[in-house]
């Protein structure tokens, strides 16, 4: 059993096809294949359960595909242990991000992480919550920034900042009269949502004291699958949103017919962005360095944690 090995099975689990896995490794199929069948003729176990339709694991594949995904990072890190000899915070950073906070975020942070740690690279990929978390877990990402606690054993977070909502809503709505927003006035607004899946939309739902989406009236087959299609539809006059603090900085404001207004007398209105990671990730510093430098490059419209 080697490194090698432990790879060609982490990739056929990934792929379920030995064909692909042996792209993704740069080996022929007879080749990986033919290491597998050691690998199992060595353990005495059958790791892939193989038909002509369909790669399966076995109930022992899986508790050996996850000692593999440890073993795999162990490795990693000895040789991140070496490099750190000479630089602590060099290396690859692999840093999952939610679509509603990414683009807000993450431009904010690139010029000032590269100024302090010119050696740390940063691998940015963007999904919703649930998607981020079993990349988590299957090691695929070192960290994912949420807004969502996590109920883990396994991972652990370091609390960012919380970032208020906005109400964004037209400039010829009833609303634009009003000196202050209530909660009243947002259980009366024609509320417009994300597509299901976005944690955005459960958030909003809570602010507002929605039980469930509504499912009448105009609104209730409107599902934007990202929050710039979400504004473009208030700038257009379909209805209201609640917006996070950060997205308040974007383009859109520049005559887009929205108006966005803080809800500064609800205090519940905001969200917790936290910096979530696996306990038995080695590299501790980098991770912490890397939040250090989005606390100390967040705006004025957040409250910085930590």
């Amino acid at each position: 059993m080697n490194l090698r090995d432990l790879k060609y099975i982490l990739a056929v689990a990934e792929t379920r096809h030995f064909g692909r896995a042996a792209e993704r490794c740069f080996v022929s199929q007879p080749t990986l294949s033919g290491q597998i069948k050691k690998l199992e003729d060595e353990l005495d176990v059958v790791i892939f359960e193989r038909t002509n339709r369909s790669v399966e694991i076995t109930p022992v594949g899986e508790a050996i595909l996850g000692h593999a995904r440890l073993a795999l990072e162990q490795a990693q890190a000895i040789e991140q242990v070496a490099r750190a000899h000479q630089d602590p915070l060099a290396g690859p950073l692999r840093i999952g991000a939610i679509p509603t906070l990414s683009p807000y975020l993450i431009p904010q942070i690139l010029v000032p992480l590269k100024r302090t740690y010119p050696n740390l690279k940063l691998i940015l990929s963007e999904e919703i919550t649930d998607l981020l978390l079993g990349r988590l877990v299957h090691h695929e990402i070192d960290a994912a920034l949420l807004a969502t606690p996590v109920d883990d054993t396994d991972l652990d977070s370091m609390p960012l900042f919380d970032e208020p909502f906005w109400l964004a809503h037209p400039r010829n709505d009833p609303l634009y009269e009003k000196d202050e927003i209530t909660a009243k006035d947002l259980e009366e607004v024609d509320l417009l949502l994300l597509a299901d899946g976005h944690c955005l939309t459960h958030q909003v739902m809570e602010v507002c004291r929605l039980a469930e989406r509504p499912t009448k009236g105009e609104m209730a087959d409107l599902r934007a699958a990202s929050l710039e299609t979400l504004l473009q539809l208030v700038g257009a006059g379909f209805g209201c949103t609640l917006v996070p603090a950060l997205a308040i900085r974007g383009a859109w404001m520049t005559d887009s017919g929205i108006i966005a207004r803080p809800l500064g007398n609800l205090p519940d209105a905001f969200r917790r962005i936290s910096l979530v990671y696996r306990r038995s990730f080695p590299r501790r510093a980098a991770l912490q360095a890397f939040a250090d430098v989005i606390r100390q490059n967040l705006p004025n419209t957040v409250r910085r944690l930590g």
